[in-house]
């Protein structure tokens, strides 16, 4: 009865927040609260399982870096430069953003990447009197595929990488890293296709964008030297993150507090705290709280008992299960909880014979993060994006993104089978034949 219960209003928020009518973080946080009153799980429970405060508390510390470095003008001048470089040619835009953020997320992490690179994003298609759709778009796709290709990219290949001892930032290289610029190639070329003459309609004035200097919208004072300081800081740290052994989010705290310490004679924190992105971040709690009444009432577990149960523990079988309902399902529900489900059942399956796991937590992995692509729910860099849209008045379409998002997760999903297939399962067979 109560996982019918936590299914009725899961779906229930679910199409609430595709008609768009009430504001999302509203219908999030009311399902959540709902589920709270039927007992379905308590504060406790809410607060210390299943809200991600590392995620929230990482997405808030860069929108105070962000907050305060845009009061410089840097952003404008990233994308004004960047608009120069590429002559306002809007395909040759479009391919530079998508290899910039899907590189940036697989280096630092996808959530990390959009939040730097969307205020910029927007400043330049404002700027070129573009639509901005294709371009929130091609960096919602992009960043989810690079943070598939590395350990740190995205939140499920870190749990993957902390639940597996041997694997290693080398081994998500060797594996993952192969197939996803495949992928990635593979999706760039249709979206090209897909937008290269609506994009192409858009005339630019050329002269007038040489004539822009992008100097002139730097302000070159003490914020400027002191955001930028401490955002290099704060990347580099990202960067050493494997060496350092120090968590992501301490880092980005660490950086936020740093900067608005450093700025404090400048800038009233109370001002910059009115500018962090709240109904965002409501949102993000009231989708975790969600999904965890799924998790608390034995969905999700079952949903991955039932993998065990059609596959008799066949590798081949699970395997391509296993990538396919991960992808799916990371579309529906936000792919951390899913995965946090799935670690424990795969552990088990070691009871069926299987002592070669490693094809089936690649199979998680690639699921997992591609299928984020499917929704604006589906990972936390889709949620951002769309929070971040909204406020600057740019709002994407719960309905429109998932027409194009979904066929381009079938798509990834196909590729992923293929490689899945002939790089780990086929050996398989082989030497079982043998």
């Amino acid at each position: 009865m109560e996982a019918v219960l936590s299914i009725a209003i899961f779906i229930l928020a679910y199409f609430f927040i595709i008609l768009e009518k009430v504001n999302r973080a509203l219908v999030a946080l009311t399902g959540g609260v709902f589920m709270l009153i039927l007992g379905l799980f308590d504060w406790n429970d809410a607060f210390t399982s299943f809200i991600d405060w590392s995620t929230i508390t990482l997405l808030f510390s860069m929108m105070v870096l962000v907050s305060i470095t845009q009061r410089t003008g840097f952003f404008e001048y990233i994308a004004l430069v960047l608009a120069q470089k590429v002559r306002g040619e809007p395909i040759r835009l479009l391919i530079v953003i998508a290899c910039l953020t899907a590189f940036g997320s697989a280096l630092l992490d996808n959530v990390t990447t959009v939040l730097l690179f969307v205020p910029v994003l927007l400043k330049l298609t404002s700027i070129l009197n573009l639509p901005t759709f294709p371009y929130l778009l091609t960096i919602i796709l992009s960043s989810n595929i690079g943070g598939a290709a590395t350990l740190i990219g995205d939140p499920p290949n870190i749990m993957i990488g902390q639940a597996v001892e041997h694997f290693t930032f080398g081994s998500f290289l060797m594996h993952m890293t192969p197939v996803i610029v495949i992928i990635f190639v593979v999706t760039m070329f249709f979206i090209v296709l897909l937008f290269q003459k609506s994009l192409k309609e858009n005339i630019i004035d050329k002269q007038k964008l040489d004539e822009l200097n992008p100097e002139e919208y730097l302000e070159k004072s003490p914020l400027l030297y002191k955001s930028l300081f401490v955002l290099f800081l704060t990347i580099t740290g990202f960067l050493l993150h494997p060496f350092l052994h120090i968590e992501l989010t301490t880092i980005a705290i660490s950086g936020a507090l740093l900067l608005l310490l450093l700025t404090d004679n400048e800038l009233n924190a109370e001002i910059v705290f009115k500018e962090v992105e709240w109904l965002t971040l409501f949102f993000f709690m009231g989708l975790f709280v969600l999904v965890g009444g799924l998790q608390a009432t034995g969905v999700i577990e079952e949903i991955s008992k039932g993998i065990i149960f059609v596959t008799e523990g066949d590798l081949p079988t699970t395997a391509i299960i296993i990538l396919w309902v991960s992808g799916l399902a990371s579309g529906i529900v936000d792919n951390i909880p899913f995965v946090a489900a799935t670690i424990p059942i795969i552990q088990e399956f070691q009871e069926y014979g299987m002592m070669n796991l490693d094809p089936l937590w690649w199979s998680l992995a690639l699921g997992a993060c591609l299928g984020g692509n499917a929704t604006l729910l589906g990972a936390s860099a889709n949620v951002v994006v769309a929070g971040i849209a909204a406020s600057a008045g740019k709002g994407i379409s719960f309905l429109k993104f998932m027409l194009y998002g979904f066929p381009f997760v079938l798509l990834s999903l196909v590729i992923s089978t293929v490689y899945i297939f002939f790089r780990y399962l086929l050996p398989f067979l082989q030497n079982t034949i043998q």
